[in-house]
């Protein structure tokens, strides 16, 4: 089960229209209405590697893009640090489906889990994951299946103790992009906003 092949996203009053994902043109459309600037290219510092072993995770805001640091089983991980699904920030209430207390990982993938959804995004890819059986088998059968990229990652290397991340340049839209500049910043506060007045 593949993500939709034509998407669209409302972003104030301008409709982006999405077909496909491949095309740099609808990206730089998207980033544009989202007053989301091009990624430079450049590798960023964003610590020292036992700082960031010890905090297990961190978070950046590297060219105006919030950046969420993992470290686990020896690997450091970067990811944008907003769900792709909506609101909800992974910062506090972060869980790793493995490493920090025990955990698993699922269907053979190092995971996240989003404290708000419950999505499982893989650490490496970005990937959606998620356990689902089909009625129409008998009996039916619990398998993992896979939403497709919807997090964006981000390259990091370390020299020396230090550690650098380079933001993804990847042209096609990936949905974590969509919370990522002022607009996603003023939607993720108005749906904030909402959350409290429900609760």
């Amino acid at each position: 089960m593949g993500p939709p092949s034509h998407t669209s996203r409302a972003v104030g009053s301008t409709v982006v229209q999405l077909d496909g994902g491949d095309s740099a043109a609808e990206f730089q459309a998207f980033h544009r209405a989202m007053d989301l600037n091009r990624p430079s290219g450049e590798s960023h510092f964003v610590g020292k590697k036992d700082e960031l072993i010890k905090a297990k995770r961190s978070f950046r805001t590297l060219e105006g893009r919030d950046i969420l640091i993992i470290y686990h089983e020896g690997r450091l991980y970067a990811m944008d640090s907003y769900c792709y699904r909506e609101y909800g920030s992974y910062c506090g209430e972060l869980r790793t489906a493995v490493g920090y207390e025990g955990g698993e990982e699922f269907d053979g993938k190092l995971c996240i889990v989003c404290p708000k959804h419950k999505y499982k995004i893989s650490l490496a890819e970005g990937e959606c994951i998620y356990k689902a059986s089909d009625s129409r088998e008998k009996p039916p059968v619990p398998r993992w299946y896979s939403k497709g990229v919807k997090q964006r990652t981000h390259a990091v290397t370390e020299t020396d103790g230090d550690v650098f991340v380079k933001l993804s340049t990847e042209t096609r839209f990936i949905e974590s992009d969509f919370y990522q500049g002022e607009k996603g910043k003023v939607e993720r506060a108005k749906a904030e906003a909402e959350d409290k007045e429900e609760s």
